[in-house]
């Protein structure tokens, strides 16, 4: 069984190896990675990767398609004869990571769980900044514990997933949160199912991106999505842009929208053997640990110029005054869903 993990990144070399680690515990076989115009040596980082074996890296530094970085990225990644050659796919950030709740907590034991699947969606669990102000040469997901609450009505984003499905022919193209290009002659037999284990309807299939509200989609998996960081990271972040839309700026919004805090979560440290030993593995290579270490300088020294600048001065200001959210009461959130329009949840919904 060939598992590919399909990734696209633009300075981001201080976290590279933690999430390389951490998926190969996880049981993905290959990975295919696009580097984009990279300062902070990300790209050197994933050439001496190719050359020990562990990943495929392709430089995919423009120019761009109107859809941006991301989707030039997958674009060319749907071309790749690694998607030509798996059997399973799925799209990732940096700041995802894959947390299997059954079994042995491997990939294996999740298609176990689930034989009829097609497509297997990930739903986010949002984990928040916790007031941690520095940016620290240490794992993400050993930083941050404190997440949103397991049952999520509002906002939407909370429920978004990304797609781990089946590569048989039914979908053509690698999408940035679900397969695109759908053969219709296939489409029929597409079995979809969420992170609970439930068969999910017909929307699925073409057009969803969110999960069904006001419920847990976690119990045989979640994405544990580390979007916020430190403040001082999420500023850096802020000036390499959005994953979509990389000439808009990261501001207060989003920062909102994420920082939930609500619940601990360390389900993922089920792996920590395997996670350690992997990790621990890479850094054993004289070469990564050097460029590893170039970018965790890098992004220290980023922020320093980066606070020289209004904007960035600001953005830091308001993060330092800004609570930790809270969740939005329930009648409240049925009172904007009803009018968010298109961020309904299936009239089958609970």
């Amino acid at each position: 069984m060939r598992a590919l993990a399909v990734l696209t990144l633009r300075n981001e070399a201080s976290f590279l190896l933690e999430w390389l680690a951490h998926h190969r515990a996880v049981g993905f076989t290959d990975f295919l990675v696009l580097s984009n115009a990279c300062d902070d040596g990300t790209d050197l980082m994933l050439d001496r990767l190719e050359a020990l074996g562990l990943l495929t890296h392709l430089r995919n530094d423009g120019p761009y398609d109107k859809g941006g970085i991301q989707f030039t990225g997958l674009k060319r990644a749907s071309n790749h004869p690694l998607a030509r050659t798996a059997d399973w796919i799925l799209a990732l950030d940096i700041d995802e990571f894959v947390n299997i709740h059954v079994g042995d907590h491997r990939l294996p034991a999740l298609l176990a769980a689930l034989p009829e699947a097609s497509a297997i969606t990930l739903t986010w669990r949002l984990f928040g900044n916790a007031d941690q102000v520095r940016f620290q040469d240490r794992p993400v997901t050993r930083q941050f514990t404190r997440a949103a609450p397991v049952a999520m009505t509002w906002p939407w984003r909370a429920a978004m997933f990304k797609t781990l499905y089946r590569n048989d022919g039914t979908y053509r193209k690698i999408g940035v949160h679900r397969p695109r290009q759908p053969d219709p002659a296939r489409l029929a037999a597409s079995r979809w199912f969420d992170g609970e284990g439930r068969a999910l309807g017909e929307p699925f299939k073409t057009r969803r991106i969110f999960s069904n509200y006001g419920r847990s989609n976690y119990a045989l998996v979640q994405l544990n999505h580390y979007a916020l960081g430190s403040m001082e990271a999420f500023v850096v972040k802020a000036d390499r842009g959005r994953a979509v839309h990389a000439d808009q700026m990261l501001d207060l919004d989003y920062w909102v929208e994420r920082n939930y805090n609500t619940a601990e979560d360390t389900s993922i440290l089920a792996l920590s053997a395997a996670f350690e030993a992997e990790l621990a593995a890479l850094h054993a290579d004289d070469t990564l640990a050097r460029l590893h270490q170039k970018a965790v300088a890098w992004r220290h020294k980023r922020f320093s110029q980066l606070l020289a600048l209004e904007p960035y001065r600001a953005l830091f200001g308001r993060l330092l005054q800004t609570p930790p959210s809270r969740p939005v009461p329930q009648a409240l959130a049925n009172l904007m869903i009803r009018h968010a329009g298109q961020a309904k949840p299936d009239p089958e919904a609970p």
